[in-house]
């Protein structure tokens, strides 16, 4: 195995725990104005990600780093042609973690209110957009001899970009309701266990009519067996999420739509590789993990440095998680939640 294809790998697991983790964090944000019914319990859904969301967020600026780090040509192509969506995505993150700090500065309802909505749609709109661009990426964007995007912004709203932005939005939307069920006792307990019991079936619909759609409108299913494997795997964990809730193990449950994230991440990039960007004009013009990367030696010392410092990041965020295991009740002392 040669370190193009190890850095593939790595920035494939990069986003596993990226889409992973945010995943449940957007899907909180967007759950937020829905079940928490007055300022407490919306400060308890709040805090239920409070020590996490911004940990979380590094995921993607190491994916992002990384990538420009061992791909550059991938980068450079990706980010000039998705610039626009990008940018959206990006302003999408800046209100969410201002809404975040800002919310609890007065006690008006309505202030709270206006910022908890902008939680919504900053957590809302980098889900959307996430799935639009990883489906356009599988899909095949206009894309030269040169590497360049030819394409415009509306060439990435195509039917299938925009099923694939559902498909994201509702997956989290049911991990981020399973993983509150977790985080929360009492009545937002039960109403995240609720509305985590009716995402299920729209959830299971939409990724069935996205994986559908992606049979014959991408190539990712003629590029050997383990795109169709991973793919079985994601669709057993999502059935199976049901079962769990409707036993109240909702522990297993948040694996369940975990894995089934995790898979779906696995489908995407086994169904590329080698190739890291399609292009539409013409086959040749694809980017792979040859034409798209930096140097060997680069390659190399980034490997180097990678193996001696992500067992402490890995360890450091474990820890995180274990520390703040703990539910957040309305009944916790207001002193004591952060948000």
């Amino acid at each position: 195995m040669d370190l193009n294809t190890v850095w593939f790998i790595l920035i494939t697991v990069l986003f596993i725990g990226f889409f992973f983790l945010e995943g449940f964090d957007y899907g909180v944000g967007m759950l937020l104005p829905f079940l928490g019914k007055d300022d407490k319990q919306r400060r308890v859904i709040i805090n239920s990600i409070g020590t996490f969301w911004d940990g979380n967020e590094v995921w993607l600026l190491t994916a992002g780093g990384a990538s420009f780090a061992a791909f550059p040509n991938w980068y450079a192509t990706l980010f000039s042609g998705f610039y626009i969506a990008l940018v959206l995505m990006l302003l999408g993150l800046i209100v969410r973690a201002v809404s975040f700090e800002y919310r609890s500065k007065e006690e008006s309802w309505e202030w709270r209110n206006r910022f908890d909505w902008l939680i919504f749609i900053g957590s809302f709109l980098p889900a959307f957009l996430w799935g639009v661009a990883v489906s356009n990426i599988i899909r095949g964007v206009p894309i030269d001899a040169q590497m360049n995007y030819t394409g415009g912004f509306f060439n990435l709203l195509n039917p299938f970009a925009l099923l694939g932005g559902i498909a994201f939005v509702i997956l989290f939307l049911l991990h981020g309701a399973i993983f509150l069920s977790l985080k929360t006792t009492d009545e937002i307990m039960e109403s995240a266990q609720a509305t985590a019991k009716k995402l299920w079936l729209p959830t299971v619909v939409v990724i069935v009519l996205y994986v559908i759609y992606a049979f014959f409108a991408t190539g990712i299913y003629q590029n050997g067996a383990l795109p169709i494997i991973s793919t079985i795997i994601a669709a057993l964990t999502l059935i199976s999420v049901i079962y769990f809730l409707n036993n109240k193990r909702d522990g297993w449950a948040f694996v369940m739509t975990g894995l089934t994230i995790v898979f779906v991440v696995i489908t995407v990039f086994s169904g590329l590789y080698p190739n890291v960007m399609i292009s539409s004009t013409n086959p040749a013009y694809n980017l792979t993990i040859y034409n798209a990367s930096s140097s060997a030696y680069t390659l190399k010392v980034m490997t180097i440095v990678t193996l001696i410092l992500i067992p402490f990041v890995l360890v450091y965020q474990a820890w995180s998680y274990y520390i703040f295991r703990q539910r957040i009740s309305t009944k916790t002392d207001e002193s004591k939640l952060e948000y």
